[in-house]
């Protein structure tokens, strides 16, 4: 492994590490929020395959991967929700946890990992610690009820969203489309869901995102997305860092996005909070290092 692929591996780190603090800061409304990261998205994946040569799937192998980004943008406006109501600090390890049990799960009962009885019993174990360090990252030390409620119902939204996390995941193993070439119609089902999610609302009475200035800045927060979405395709690759370390690595963005949520978005957290939070997010980082080493 060398200093280039370490560097590639760390592309996500900056990229999903500061893309929830990033499009937080830039505000609006979750519609706006994800019409402007679809679009960035599809930008910088247009531009990447028009370099690159890369031509669309045709057939099934073209559905499953815009449903692919489908799933991903379906299950992101719940999460942009989720900033809404518990801030990003909080929401990013409850959903990157959600999103290593998911991907653990589905890689036992349908790609048969983890074979025999030790690998199951340590990777259930990995999975406990995930749970836990979850929960950590989301303790109050001046708890109140509606301070608790707010997480309970966030915690319940982020579950939901999974399954369009599962779905962005699972849906291209489905096809022989390598991940370069899945990226744009990624993208295209990304920038679907923005688009009908922005014409339904406005249907609904409220103002249409595809109008609104602060959509169109949310581009900026969707560059660094499809920034670290490439570099992720990237460094998984063998002759690189390969899937293993490769996920490993864009793993640490949720250190990043938590942090960057307490620093520079005013999510503040007591002495005795910060502390558990880090020690929360430590644990899902050991965790996620368990269950790909497996």
């Amino acid at each position: 492994m060398n200093a280039t692929a370490i560097l590639i591996g760390l592309g996500p780190l900056i990229g999903w590490g500061l893309f929830p603090t990033l499009a937080s800061k830039i505000g609006g409304r979750p519609v706006d929020q994800i019409v402007g990261t679809a679009f960035g998205t599809f930008i910088f994946a247009l531009i990447v395959a028009m370099v690159n040569g890369l031509s669309l799937p045709t057939g099934w192998n073209l559905v499953l991967t815009i449903a692919s980004g489908i799933g991903w943008a379906s299950a992101e406006i719940i999460t942009f929700k989720s900033f809404a109501m518990i801030g990003s600090s909080r929401a990013m390890p409850i959903t990157t946890a959600f999103q290593l049990l998911g991907a653990s799960l589905w890689g036992v009962i349908a790609l048969g990992n983890w074979p025999g009885i030790t690998a199951k019993i340590v990777g259930g174990i990995a999975l406990i610690m995930i749970i836990f360090g979850a929960s950590l990252t989301v303790w109050s030390e001046h708890k109140t009820k509606e301070n608790s409620k707010l997480i309970t119902q966030a915690v319940g939204w982020l579950a939901v969203g999974e399954i369009g996390y599962w779905v962005y995941s699972a849906a291209p193993q489905a096809t022989p489309v390598d991940g370069m070439h899945a990226f744009l119609p990624q993208a295209i089902g990304m920038v679907i869901v923005g688009v009908v999610y922005a014409v339904f609302l406005s249907m609904k009475g409220e103002k249409s995102a595809l109008t609104e200035a602060v959509s169109y800045k949310q581009i900026i927060s969707g560059f660094f997305f499809a920034f670290a979405a490439l570099t992720y395709l990237i460094s998984a690759q063998p002759n690189m860092n390969g899937l293993a370390t490769g996920f490993i690595l864009s793993q640490t963005s949720v250190v990043l996005a938590t942090l960057t949520g307490i620093w520079f978005l005013g999510q503040k957290k007591t002495p005795k909070e910060m502390a558990v939070t880090i020690a929360g997010l430590v644990l899902i980082l050991v965790a996620a290092t368990i269950t790909v080493m497996i």
